[in-house]
């Protein structure tokens, strides 16, 4: 059945009205009609398996047929940090890590990245990812969409930080070292529940003195493994790692 998330402000008693982009892919692309069955998500979370009761002008009315569970989220919360990329590789981080569990997307203006934040355009690109997420979990089957930030400074990222229970950078000197027994450990000590930043550099890498700040505010340096991964490949691999470690065990 094809799944949306619906704010919590449409549910009433056992309705559920779904209106905007949704109802045109209901309407027009699914071109489902009285009687069919869909997946409803909340904002809450809560899900329900439902049957189209009425189509208006403007909404499809959907009746709770029964309220059901699911653990398809992390047992973890990651939060993906990632100095901008060139081109569209922000956005297959953000579909690629949704269907893979992040939490978060937090984009930050690195001393390499060589794109530029425009800020005239920041609404509608937002807006963009933001329904890359959501086309994401729908498909992945989710029960939350990640959280799309705007763009901050690294300074801004540091004081995030101070929100979570581990910090981490994604440092390629320390694949390059053999140093790859950090990330293991962040995982060994991490409880289910809690929270994890994770950083990763735009396609030149961190600056030294990039890491060296991240370090110094209680960011621990981590190898992805002996070979380097591209600034897009990381973050995935990272969010793999995880499942393993919490969900495969």
């Amino acid at each position: 059945m094809q799944r949306y998330f619906v704010p919590d402000n449409q549910q009433a008693n056992d309705r559920i009205a779904i209106g905007g982009d949704d109802y045109h892919h209901i309407v027009r692309v699914m071109r489902m009609g009285k009687g069919s069955k869909l997946i409803c998500v909340l904002s809450n979370g809560k899900t329900a398996r439902c049957e189209i009761e009425q189509i208006t002008s403007e909404n499809v009315i959907a009746r709770v047929v029964e309220w059901i569970e699911e653990q398809t989220e992390l047992p973890i919360r990651v939060y993906i940090a990632h100095g901008l990329p060139k081109g569209d590789k922000l956005e297959l981080v953000i579909q690629k890590g949704t269907e893979l569990g992040a939490f978060a997307f937090l984009p930050f203006l690195a001393a390499r990245s060589v794109v530029k934040w425009d800020a005239k355009k920041a609404d509608k690109k937002i807006d963009r990812w933001k329904k890359i997420a959501k086309e994401a979990a729908e498909q992945a089957h989710r029960s939350q969409i990640p959280d799309i930030h705007t763009p901050l400074t690294i300074h801004e990222l540091i004081e995030f930080a101070k929100t979570m229970d581990c910090r981490m950078v994604a440092y390629e000197e320390e694949a390059k070292r053999g140093n790859h027994q950090t990330l293991a450990a962040i995982f060994q000590q991490m409880k289910r529940g809690q929270s994890l930043l994770a950083v990763f550099g735009p396609e030149g890498g961190f600056s030294n003195e990039e890491v060296d700040l991240l370090r110094q505010h209680g960011f621990f340096s981590c190898s992805l493994g002996p070979r380097i991964l591209r600034t897009e490949t990381a973050p995935l691999y990272l969010l793999a790692a995880a499942s393993y470690q919490f969900e495969l065990q």
